[in-house]
């Protein structure tokens, strides 16, 4: 069997992902998935910038767990976009554009 490459490689998860997945290595892939398995199971979606939650949009709302795993990020994409979600508060929001960036800071480099 060959060995798993790219986003179908395993990566070790920083602690509080790794506490709020129940696992401690995942590849990329599974790491979104389980993420938005999270967030739609929890209705933390919204159509608005910092809106409520609605169970629909392109916004992200931070509950207390996903607040613990959004302020590790602090990432410049190859675009030199910079993520800063360190000073995020509960009820926040992020764009679903920035998971890449989320999970991308929460792995072991």
């Amino acid at each position: 069997m060959a060995e798993a490459k790219g986003l179908k490689k395993p990566v070790k998860l920083k602690t509080e992902l790794a506490a709020m997945l129940g696992e401690t290595e995942l590849p990329r892939t599974e790491i979104t998935k389980k993420l938005w398995e999270y967030i739609k199971s929890n209705k933390l979606q919204t159509k608005t910038e910092n809106g409520k939650a609605e169970n629909a949009g392109k916004y992200i709302v931070a509950d207390s767990t996903l607040l613990s795993i959004f302020k590790n990020t602090k990432s410049t994409s190859k675009s030199g976009k910079l993520t800063d979600l360190t000073k995020m508060n509960e009820g926040d929001t992020i764009n679903m554009m920035q998971m890449a960036a989320v999970v991308g800071a929460n792995i072991e480099a």
